[in-house]
Protein backbone atom coordinates (compact mmCIF):
# COMPACT_ATOMS: atom_id res chain seq x y z
CA UNK A 1 0.00 0.00 0.00
CA UNK A 2 2.83 2.72 0.28
CA UNK A 3 4.64 1.13 -2.69
CA UNK A 4 3.47 4.45 -4.27
CA UNK A 5 5.46 6.75 -1.31
CA UNK A 6 8.78 6.30 -2.55
CA UNK A 7 8.39 7.84 -6.30
CA UNK A 8 5.95 10.58 -4.85
CA UNK A 9 8.56 11.52 -2.13
CA UNK A 10 11.27 11.60 -4.63
CA UNK A 11 8.59 14.08 -7.15
CA UNK A 12 7.46 16.38 -4.49
CA UNK A 13 10.82 16.64 -2.59
CA UNK A 14 12.74 17.32 -6.17
CA UNK A 15 9.44 19.90 -6.92
CA UNK A 16 9.67 21.81 -3.56
CA UNK A 17 13.69 21.84 -4.27
CA UNK A 18 13.20 23.17 -7.04
CA UNK A 19 11.14 26.04 -6.17
CA UNK A 20 12.95 26.90 -3.33
CA UNK A 21 16.12 27.04 -5.97
CA UNK A 22 14.52 29.21 -8.21
CA UNK A 23 12.99 31.55 -5.56
CA UNK A 24 9.54 30.74 -6.58
CA UNK A 25 6.75 32.40 -4.72
CA UNK A 26 6.56 31.84 -0.83
CA UNK A 27 2.58 30.64 -1.33
CA UNK A 28 3.93 28.23 -3.46
CA UNK A 29 7.12 26.78 -1.30
CA UNK A 30 4.75 27.04 1.67
CA UNK A 31 1.94 24.51 -0.29
CA UNK A 32 4.00 21.83 -2.08
CA UNK A 33 7.03 21.52 0.67
CA UNK A 34 4.12 21.14 3.18
CA UNK A 35 2.32 18.59 0.82
CA UNK A 36 6.08 16.86 0.38
CA UNK A 37 6.05 15.75 3.83
CA UNK A 38 3.18 13.54 3.68
CA UNK A 39 4.88 10.86 1.86
CA UNK A 40 8.40 10.95 3.61
CA UNK A 41 6.18 10.86 7.16
CA UNK A 42 4.33 7.72 5.62
CA UNK A 43 7.64 6.17 5.01
CA UNK A 44 8.85 7.12 8.22
CA UNK A 45 5.85 5.60 10.41
CA UNK A 46 6.77 1.87 7.76
CA UNK A 47 10.40 2.36 8.97
CA UNK A 48 9.42 2.81 12.56
CA UNK A 49 6.11 -0.04 12.38
CA UNK A 50 9.69 -2.30 11.40
CA UNK A 51 11.56 -1.22 14.15
CA UNK A 52 9.17 -1.94 16.56
CA UNK A 53 7.95 -5.53 15.21
CA UNK A 54 11.89 -6.07 15.87
CA UNK A 55 12.82 -4.43 19.36
CA UNK A 56 9.07 -3.58 20.70
CA UNK A 57 6.79 -0.44 21.15
CA UNK A 58 9.05 1.48 23.39
CA UNK A 59 12.43 1.39 21.62
CA UNK A 60 10.27 1.87 18.05
CA UNK A 61 8.14 4.82 19.74
CA UNK A 62 11.86 6.55 21.40
CA UNK A 63 13.47 6.30 17.86
CA UNK A 64 10.62 8.05 15.94
CA UNK A 65 10.38 10.28 18.21
CA UNK A 66 14.03 10.35 18.29
CA UNK A 67 14.12 11.35 14.81
CA UNK A 68 10.85 13.38 14.60
CA UNK A 69 12.19 15.70 17.38
CA UNK A 70 15.69 15.88 15.50
CA UNK A 71 14.12 18.10 12.54
CA UNK A 72 12.44 20.26 15.14
CA UNK A 73 15.89 20.86 16.89
CA UNK A 74 17.78 21.30 13.70
CA UNK A 75 15.00 24.04 12.86
CA UNK A 76 15.53 25.67 16.60
CA UNK A 77 19.36 25.84 16.56
CA UNK A 78 18.79 27.46 12.99
CA UNK A 79 15.73 30.00 14.24
CA UNK A 80 18.32 30.66 17.19
CA UNK A 81 21.25 31.59 14.68
CA UNK A 82 19.04 34.01 13.18
CA UNK A 83 18.33 35.35 16.62
CA UNK A 84 14.30 34.52 16.73
CA UNK A 85 14.18 32.98 20.42
CA UNK A 86 10.34 34.12 20.81
CA UNK A 87 9.88 31.59 17.93
CA UNK A 88 11.85 29.05 19.56
CA UNK A 89 10.28 29.44 22.92
CA UNK A 90 6.60 29.57 21.04
CA UNK A 91 7.45 26.11 19.27
CA UNK A 92 8.36 24.49 22.12
CA UNK A 93 5.35 25.62 23.34
CA UNK A 94 3.14 24.26 20.47
CA UNK A 95 5.22 21.02 20.20
CA UNK A 96 4.17 20.12 23.74
CA UNK A 97 0.48 21.32 23.06
CA UNK A 98 0.18 20.08 19.65
CA UNK A 99 1.61 16.12 20.83
CA UNK A 100 -0.69 15.97 23.77
CA UNK A 101 -3.47 17.11 22.37
CA UNK A 102 -3.56 17.20 18.71
CA UNK A 103 -1.69 14.20 18.21
CA UNK A 104 -3.25 12.23 20.66
CA UNK A 105 -6.62 13.41 19.98
CA UNK A 106 -6.45 12.40 16.57
CA UNK A 107 -4.93 9.15 16.86
CA UNK A 108 -7.45 8.34 19.84
CA UNK A 109 -10.42 9.57 17.40
CA UNK A 110 -8.89 7.46 13.98
CA UNK A 111 -8.19 4.25 15.99
CA UNK A 112 -11.32 4.83 18.29
CA UNK A 113 -13.48 4.68 14.88
CA UNK A 114 -11.96 1.77 13.52
CA UNK A 115 -11.61 -0.08 17.27
CA UNK A 116 -14.34 0.92 19.81
CA UNK A 117 -12.31 0.48 22.99
CA UNK A 118 -8.27 0.18 22.32
CA UNK A 119 -6.27 -0.78 25.29
CA UNK A 120 -2.50 0.17 26.34
CA UNK A 121 -0.22 -0.87 28.76
CA UNK A 122 -1.17 1.20 31.75
CA UNK A 123 2.13 0.77 33.95
CA UNK A 124 3.78 2.82 30.75
CA UNK A 125 1.01 5.27 30.86
CA UNK A 126 1.25 5.74 34.67
CA UNK A 127 5.16 6.43 33.84
CA UNK A 128 4.57 9.08 31.05
CA UNK A 129 2.09 10.45 33.07
CA UNK A 130 4.83 11.13 36.44
CA UNK A 131 7.09 12.11 33.73
CA UNK A 132 5.31 14.63 32.11
CA UNK A 133 4.18 16.31 35.36
CA UNK A 134 7.62 16.47 36.70
CA UNK A 135 8.82 17.38 33.35
CA UNK A 136 6.70 20.62 33.33
CA UNK A 137 7.46 21.61 36.36
CA UNK A 138 10.69 21.24 36.53
CA UNK A 139 11.89 23.05 33.33
CA UNK A 140 8.76 25.53 33.18
CA UNK A 141 6.81 26.12 36.15
CA UNK A 142 9.24 26.22 38.77
CA UNK A 143 11.71 29.45 37.18
CA UNK A 144 8.40 31.40 36.12
CA UNK A 145 7.36 31.13 40.09
CA UNK A 146 10.68 31.99 41.42
CA UNK A 147 10.69 34.75 38.43
CA UNK A 148 7.25 36.33 39.25
CA UNK A 149 9.32 37.06 42.49
CA UNK A 150 12.61 37.41 41.93
CA UNK A 151 12.81 38.61 38.17
CA UNK A 152 16.73 38.25 38.20
CA UNK A 153 16.80 34.61 39.42
CA UNK A 154 15.56 32.98 35.99
CA UNK A 155 19.14 33.82 34.28
CA UNK A 156 20.81 30.91 36.64
CA UNK A 157 17.37 29.26 37.13
CA UNK A 158 16.66 28.27 33.71
CA UNK A 159 20.66 26.75 33.27
CA UNK A 160 20.34 24.36 36.57
CA UNK A 161 16.69 23.19 35.66
CA UNK A 162 17.87 22.61 32.35
CA UNK A 163 20.78 20.31 33.12
CA UNK A 164 18.32 18.59 36.22
CA UNK A 165 15.93 17.73 33.61
CA UNK A 166 18.42 16.32 31.45
CA UNK A 167 19.84 14.39 33.86
CA UNK A 168 16.17 12.84 35.00
CA UNK A 169 15.41 12.24 30.89
CA UNK A 170 18.44 9.95 30.61
CA UNK A 171 17.65 8.27 33.94
CA UNK A 172 13.90 8.13 32.73
CA UNK A 173 15.92 6.04 29.69
CA UNK A 174 17.48 4.03 32.01
CA UNK A 175 14.65 2.85 33.89
CA UNK A 176 12.15 2.35 31.12
CA UNK A 177 14.49 0.42 28.18
CA UNK A 178 16.95 -1.15 30.86
CA UNK A 179 16.11 -1.84 34.30
CA UNK A 180 12.49 -2.10 34.13
CA UNK A 181 11.97 -2.62 30.72
CA UNK A 182 9.52 -6.24 31.00
CA UNK A 183 7.28 -4.22 33.07
CA UNK A 184 6.30 -1.25 31.34
CA UNK A 185 6.93 -3.26 27.76
CA UNK A 186 3.12 -4.23 25.82
CA UNK A 187 1.84 -7.52 26.99
CA UNK A 188 0.83 -8.24 23.64
CA UNK A 189 3.13 -9.26 20.61
CA UNK A 190 3.49 -7.09 17.66
CA UNK A 191 2.97 -8.49 14.07
CA UNK A 192 1.20 -7.25 11.19
CA UNK A 193 -2.24 -7.20 11.02
CA UNK A 194 -2.52 -7.57 7.38
CA UNK A 195 -0.28 -10.22 7.48
CA UNK A 196 2.54 -8.51 5.24
CA UNK A 197 6.09 -9.09 6.97
CA UNK A 198 8.01 -5.93 8.36
CA UNK A 199 10.48 -4.95 6.93
CA UNK A 200 14.34 -6.05 7.91
CA UNK A 201 15.90 -4.34 10.93
CA UNK A 202 18.72 -2.84 8.42
CA UNK A 203 16.54 -1.56 5.88
CA UNK A 204 13.71 -0.25 8.02
CA UNK A 205 16.87 2.19 9.92
CA UNK A 206 17.97 3.15 6.69
CA UNK A 207 15.03 4.11 5.46
CA UNK A 208 14.28 5.92 8.68
CA UNK A 209 17.50 7.74 8.88
CA UNK A 210 16.85 8.45 4.72
CA UNK A 211 13.33 10.15 5.60
CA UNK A 212 14.54 12.16 8.45
CA UNK A 213 16.85 13.93 6.47
CA UNK A 214 14.10 14.40 3.43
CA UNK A 215 12.11 15.88 6.55
CA UNK A 216 14.98 18.46 7.80
CA UNK A 217 15.38 20.08 4.49
CA UNK A 218 11.99 19.94 3.66
CA UNK A 219 11.26 21.50 7.56
CA UNK A 220 13.75 23.66 6.74
CA UNK A 221 12.85 25.21 3.71
CA UNK A 222 8.86 25.71 4.88
CA UNK A 223 10.08 27.79 7.83
CA UNK A 224 12.08 29.87 5.25
CA UNK A 225 8.87 30.68 3.67
CA UNK A 226 6.86 31.13 7.26
CA UNK A 227 8.09 34.57 7.98
CA UNK A 228 6.86 35.90 4.35
CA UNK A 229 3.58 34.08 4.48
CA UNK A 230 2.99 35.12 8.08
CA UNK A 231 3.57 38.65 7.22
CA UNK A 232 0.65 38.40 4.21
CA UNK A 233 -1.39 36.97 6.76
CA UNK A 234 -1.18 38.91 9.26
CA UNK A 235 0.25 36.25 11.83
CA UNK A 236 2.21 36.91 15.02
CA UNK A 237 5.64 35.51 16.03
CA UNK A 238 3.85 33.56 18.91
CA UNK A 239 1.24 31.91 16.98
CA UNK A 240 3.40 31.07 14.36
CA UNK A 241 5.61 29.27 16.61
CA UNK A 242 2.96 27.42 18.81
CA UNK A 243 0.83 26.31 15.97
CA UNK A 244 2.46 26.27 12.13
CA UNK A 245 6.30 25.51 12.94
CA UNK A 246 4.95 23.63 15.83
CA UNK A 247 2.78 21.33 13.51
CA UNK A 248 5.18 21.16 10.51
CA UNK A 249 8.24 20.51 12.56
CA UNK A 250 6.33 17.15 14.02
CA UNK A 251 4.90 16.45 11.01
CA UNK A 252 6.37 12.71 10.49
CA UNK A 253 6.03 11.99 14.22
CA UNK A 254 2.26 12.89 14.20
CA UNK A 255 1.80 10.78 11.21
CA UNK A 256 3.59 8.13 12.68
CA UNK A 257 1.30 7.82 15.69
CA UNK A 258 -2.07 8.39 13.76
CA UNK A 259 -0.93 5.07 11.44
CA UNK A 260 0.01 3.09 14.66
CA UNK A 261 -3.54 4.10 16.27
CA UNK A 262 -5.23 3.11 13.10
CA UNK A 263 -3.86 -0.41 13.32
CA UNK A 264 -4.95 -0.75 17.07
CA UNK A 265 -0.91 -0.43 18.23
CA UNK A 266 -1.82 2.27 20.82
CA UNK A 267 1.59 1.24 22.97
CA UNK A 268 3.41 2.55 20.01
CA UNK A 269 0.88 5.53 19.34
CA UNK A 270 0.85 6.18 22.82
CA UNK A 271 4.93 6.13 23.29
CA UNK A 272 5.51 8.41 20.43
CA UNK A 273 2.88 11.17 21.01
CA UNK A 274 3.84 11.17 24.47
CA UNK A 275 7.53 10.36 24.15
CA UNK A 276 7.92 12.85 21.92
CA UNK A 277 6.30 15.81 24.59
CA UNK A 278 8.94 14.48 26.82
CA UNK A 279 11.81 14.94 25.13
CA UNK A 280 10.65 18.21 23.94
CA UNK A 281 10.30 19.31 27.53
CA UNK A 282 13.10 17.51 29.36
CA UNK A 283 15.49 17.11 26.02
CA UNK A 284 14.96 19.62 23.50
CA UNK A 285 14.28 22.93 25.43
CA UNK A 286 17.06 22.14 27.76
CA UNK A 287 19.55 21.47 24.55
CA UNK A 288 18.42 24.85 22.68
CA UNK A 289 18.87 26.66 26.21
CA UNK A 290 22.55 25.56 26.01
CA UNK A 291 23.03 26.08 22.49
CA UNK A 292 21.58 30.01 22.93
CA UNK A 293 23.98 30.46 25.34
CA UNK A 294 26.94 28.50 23.20
CA UNK A 295 25.75 31.10 20.77
CA UNK A 296 25.69 33.98 22.62
CA UNK A 297 21.88 34.93 22.34
CA UNK A 298 19.39 35.97 25.24
CA UNK A 299 17.15 33.01 25.69
CA UNK A 300 15.96 31.76 28.92
CA UNK A 301 12.92 29.28 30.23
CA UNK A 302 10.70 31.93 31.30
CA UNK A 303 7.40 31.42 28.91
CA UNK A 304 4.09 33.99 29.07
CA UNK A 305 1.33 32.76 31.46
CA UNK A 306 -1.05 31.81 28.41
CA UNK A 307 2.00 29.48 27.82
CA UNK A 308 2.16 28.09 31.00
CA UNK A 309 -1.37 28.00 31.39
CA UNK A 310 -2.31 25.94 28.40
CA UNK A 311 0.55 23.68 29.22
CA UNK A 312 -0.38 22.46 32.52
CA UNK A 313 -3.98 22.30 31.22
CA UNK A 314 -2.99 19.67 28.09
CA UNK A 315 -0.77 17.60 30.51
CA UNK A 316 -3.16 17.18 33.18
CA UNK A 317 -6.23 16.18 30.60
CA UNK A 318 -3.81 13.65 29.18
CA UNK A 319 -2.86 12.24 32.54
CA UNK A 320 -6.69 11.55 33.20
CA UNK A 321 -6.91 9.91 29.83
CA UNK A 322 -4.29 7.25 30.04
CA UNK A 323 -4.71 6.36 33.70
CA UNK A 324 -7.02 3.86 32.58
CA UNK A 325 -5.19 2.11 30.40
CA UNK A 326 -8.30 2.99 27.35
CA UNK A 327 -8.76 4.79 24.91
CA UNK A 328 -12.15 5.66 22.67
CA UNK A 329 -13.03 8.45 20.20
CA UNK A 330 -15.11 10.41 22.64
CA UNK A 331 -12.02 10.92 24.21
CA UNK A 332 -9.82 12.01 21.34
CA UNK A 333 -12.79 14.80 20.80
CA UNK A 334 -12.01 16.29 24.42
CA UNK A 335 -8.52 16.84 23.99
CA UNK A 336 -9.02 18.63 20.09
CA UNK A 337 -11.67 20.25 21.65
CA UNK A 338 -9.02 21.88 24.16
CA UNK A 339 -6.51 22.52 21.40
CA UNK A 340 -9.25 24.13 18.97
CA UNK A 341 -9.76 26.73 21.67
CA UNK A 342 -5.82 26.91 22.46
CA UNK A 343 -5.05 27.54 18.96
CA UNK A 344 -7.44 30.26 18.55
CA UNK A 345 -6.48 31.78 22.06
CA UNK A 346 -2.96 32.06 20.43
CA UNK A 347 -4.48 33.37 16.84
CA UNK A 348 -5.83 36.30 19.16
CA UNK A 349 -2.79 36.75 21.55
Amino acid sequence: MLKWFIPASIGLFVASALLHAFHAPVAWNFIVTGVAIIPVAGWMGRSTESIAAHAGPRVGGLLSATFGNAVELIIGIIALSQGMNTLVKASITGSILGNLLFVLGISFVVGGLQHPIQRFNVRAARNHASMLLLGIGVVFIIPAAFAAIHPQVVDVLSPVAACVSLALYLLGLLFALFTHREMLESMTEIAEPDGSPPLRLGVALGFLAVTTVLVSFESEWLVGSLDAVARQLGWSEVFMGVIIVAIVGNAAEHASAVWMAWKNRMDLSLEIAVGSTLQVAMFVAPVLLLAAMLMGQPMNLLFTWPELISMVMAVLLVVVLMLDGESNWMEGALALGAYAVMAVGFFLF
